[in-house]
């Protein structure tokens, strides 16, 4: 189980003041379940995702890990003890190939059936992507289905999606909503994804809205999803480009 106990965040302005981010935030994440966090602009959904990560140091507050207080641990450490985190913009690896970087997650020499089964659970065919360099050649649909590939081969404790939908057109898009249906379908682990979209939102568990640095409401996904559609926290997937 993952515990948030009375999280504060704070960042000093250009002038000086000091602003909170996230403010006494609370919340427990019960094992294996998949859980979308949403909410207005500027709410700090993505501040919270880097803080249980340890991208972000909390100002105060406990970060709680199946009874360990992480909450001064780093990064690596966090990663170790079964965090994983894809970033809302993929990271370009220059040199590095699909097959070396999902070693590199796996923390292990995989074989190469096993880096295709990976990214074949993500949509892509396989073999025309192994030996692909991590870099600009790559679409953003593509970069964000192997990030996603790159946390299957991890298998952590908890996945952390921030925005997965950022930047990526339409058709990737519903491609990715294939996807995470499918981690939905068999789920290891804990899942928590920062989204704002209605597919995405209609595959959770479980819905938590943030709302100026707190936790709004929760419940599940037949409970809230209802009462956020119309509203800002929910936006109806578009054609075109989704920013």
């Amino acid at each position: 189980m993952l515990e948030l106990k009375n999280i504060n965040y704070t960042v000093t302005e250009e002038s000086g003041e000091k602003k909170a981010i996230i403010d006494g935030l609370n919340l427990q994440v019960e094992d294996g379940k998949f859980i979308v966090i949403t909410g207005p602009n500027g709410g700090g959904k993505s501040t919270l995702a880097k803080v249980i990560m340890g991208v972000n140091k909390v100002t105060a507050g406990n970060i709680i890990l199946d009874g360990e207080d992480i909450t001064e641990a780093s990064i690596t450490d966090r990663a170790k003890k079964g965090i994983s985190f894809a970033f809302q913009q993929p990271v370009h690896f220059k040199g590095i190939k699909v097959i070396d970087l999902l070693r590199l997650a796996a923390g292990r020499e995989i074989t190469t059936d096993e880096a295709c089964e990976y990214l074949s659970k993500v949509g892509l065919c396989a073999r025309e992507y192994i030996e692909r360099e991590v870099n600009g050649s790559l679409s953003g649909g593509e970069l964000k289905r192997i990030e996603i590939a790159t946390v299957l081969a991890r298998g952590t404790k908890i996945s952390i999606f921030d925005e997965p939908e950022a930047g990526i057109d339409l058709w990737s898009f519903q491609n990715l909503i294939k996807v995470f249906e499918n981690i939905r379908e068999n789920i290891n682990g804990t899942v928590l994804i920062i989204s704002h979209q209605e597919r995405i939102l209609n595959i959770a568990d479980e819905i938590v809205v943030i709302q100026d640095g707190k936790v709004k409401t929760r419940g599940p996904k037949d409970e809230i999803l209802p009462t956020l559609l119309g509203t800002s926290s929910a936006v109806p997937v578009a054609c075109g480009k989704l920013s």
